[in-house]
């Protein structure tokens, strides 16, 4: 019984060590507010309650729909810009001359809008903010 006791509160030592080690910050490179996250990448992930109240707001932005022609066809969000996730690179800076301008980017899941926000972080765009798929949105889009 003494030795189940021991082994107890070994465990229950090891355990709170770990914890309290793994909850300590890495280098600072999450934003730990509430509903955004800016990653290392460049450019800064928010939720679609704050890409809606952005555009709600009266403050300047583009959108940035980074999907296909088809995708685009079939409905989108009102004032966006079709500038596929593959054309970034090379249809960015023509068409974005202001690289600290509000820029935000949505596609039909997430997964390009990510690929297109860190593109425009590469090419040096410093108001990047990626807030997913349009499949998830529960506004008003158009066709």
């Amino acid at each position: 019984m003494k030795k189940l006791k021991g082994l107890i509160i070994m465990l229950l030592i090891s355990l709170c060590t770990f914890g309290f080690t793994a909850c300590q910050s890495d280098s600072g490179n999450v934003n730990t507010n509430k509903d955004t996250t800016t990653n290392t990448l460049g450019y800064e992930q928010i939720t679609q309650v704050e890409a809606k109240e952005i555009m709600e707001s009266g403050v300047e932005y583009i959108l940035i729909d980074a999907r296909t022609d088809e995708e685009f066809a079939s409905g989108h969000i009102e004032g966006a810009i079709l500038i596929p996730e593959y054309e970034i690179a090379s249809r960015a800076e023509q068409e974005l001359s202001d690289k600290d301008a509000l820029i935000l980017v949505y596609c039909r899941s997430g997964r390009r809008s990510k690929i297109a926000s860190e593109e425009l972080a590469n090419l040096g765009y410093t108001n990047v903010k990626e807030f997913g798929g349009i499949i998830d949105w529960q506004y008003e889009i158009v066709k």
